[in-house]
């Protein structure tokens, strides 16, 4: 999601939707404009009752712990446990789903499938800048679907492609990643729902630890505990040497085309921690984020890295691609680590722009969260042009 809340919210055309939740929180009766606010909330919701969920079970509600700094400053935390742990975060992705559905009916970007010795990973353009995936045995029809926020248009997918519907992966509990979860896993009953126990992910069935391995068909994917952004957020890799293929990170809302999530439930060591584990895996694996955050976050990568060759080559690629509204997945992660700032807090040339900078061993984990947080705090306020 990567901050859901404050990149839809909190910017251009989610701020009347901020100003709706923003109402409901400070109390309907506060004053006449806030009780109209609250029914017409209301009355979207009502036009889909058949939609509504219903209640998740208690032991899958993840309640935000509260100690230290708050980590949702940029957002508030009442704002943040509004989205994450009431109803109203629901309608609200309701809200963004419908208004998504008809300004792209088509989906926000033309996206290309990749296939790899019988497996095939297809992007599937959601929301207003989301992206969820199907991964396909291609020999067994069999697919699973990574955080599949729109049924519909995860469902058009599977049926175009002919192909059953076995699991579903979600990186974390965010409503923009796991909002399909309800109908997908009843439209298919056989459908396993996977996903961290930490992280309160709506319908459930099969909680994942650190390591763990869903085995598909010929699909061999691994979960990866990658905690800060959600404290349960999982990153899958799909191990590409069975197919003889690239492997495959869906990193959700972890790790971007040169940029990272917000950090709402943790802090930056946790954070870092999260990133070194994916800084592990090979220069060949293929990135598929959760968002189209590509050109923003390559803007920002400029003004902290202005002499980024790697970088500049990059942005001029993909603001090819963004002029006919082309996808920009997946990168990998050996370009990654050449120009994504929030991958290189090693480099010595970020940390005597940024920060105090560690020893010359470059090996002091404080120095290289200290420089994290405050790329994270430079990125929650720049402005793109």
């Amino acid at each position: 999601m990567a901050a859901v809340v404050a990149a839809t919210a909190l910017k251009g055309r989610g701020a009347r939707n901020a100003r709706v939740l923003r109402g409901i929180l400070s109390g309907a009766t506060a004053n006449k404009a806030s009780q109209n606010r609250t029914r017409a909330l209301q009355s979207h919701s009502s036009q889909e009752g058949k939609e509504e969920p219903e209640p998740l079970s208690p032991e899958l509600e993840y309640i935000p712990r509260k100690r230290g700094r708050n980590p949702m400053k940029a957002v508030g935390l009442a704002w943040y446990s509004l989205y994450t742990r009431t109803w109203l975060g629901y309608l609200f992705y309701r809200q963004q789903l419908r208004r998504a559905r008809n300004r792209y009916p088509k989906g926000h970007s033309k996206t290309q499938a990749r296939l790899f010795n019988g497996v095939k990973v297809l992007p599937i353009p959601v929301l207003s800048d989301n992206y969820s995936y199907l991964v396909i045995d291609t020999q067994a029809r069999l697919a699973v679907a990574v955080d599949p926020s729109d049924p519909r248009a995860v469902q058009a997918s599977i049926e175009k492609e002919g192909v059953t519907l076995v699991a579903i992966l979600c990186t974390h509990k965010h409503w923009d990643h796991s909002g399909g979860n309800r109908d997908l896993s009843r439209w298919h009953q056989d459908c396993r729902v996977y996903g961290s126990p930490q992280d309160g992910i709506p319908y459930l069935t099969h909680p994942l630890c650190h390591q763990d391995v869903v085995s598909v068909g010929r699909l061999q994917i691994r979960a990866l505990a990658t905690p800060g952004h959600t404290q349960g957020h999982l990153v899958y890799l799909l191990d590409g040497e069975l197919y003889k293929g690239p492997s495959c990170l869906f990193s959700g809302d972890l790790l971007f085309l040169s940029g990272c999530g917000r950090t709402f439930e943790g802090t930056a060591e946790t954070m870092l921690s999260s990133l070194d584990t994916v800084l592990g895996l090979g220069d060949d694996t293929l990135l598929w984020p959760g968002h189209e955050y590509a050109e923003e976050n390559l803007g920002f990568a400029g003004v902290v890295e202005p002499e980024n060759l790697a970088r500049e080559r990059k942005m001029q690629w993909v603001q090819r691609q963004r002029m006919e509204r082309k996808s920009t997945c997946p990168s990998t992660l050996g370009e990654e680590r050449a120009y994504n700032p929030f991958l290189r807090t090693h480099c010595l040339a970020l940390q005597e722009a940024l920060g105090p900078g560690p020893g010359p061993t470059g090996d002091d984990g404080c120095s290289r969260a200290q420089l994290l947080e405050e790329l994270r705090r430079l990125k929650d306020t720049h402005k793109s042009k």
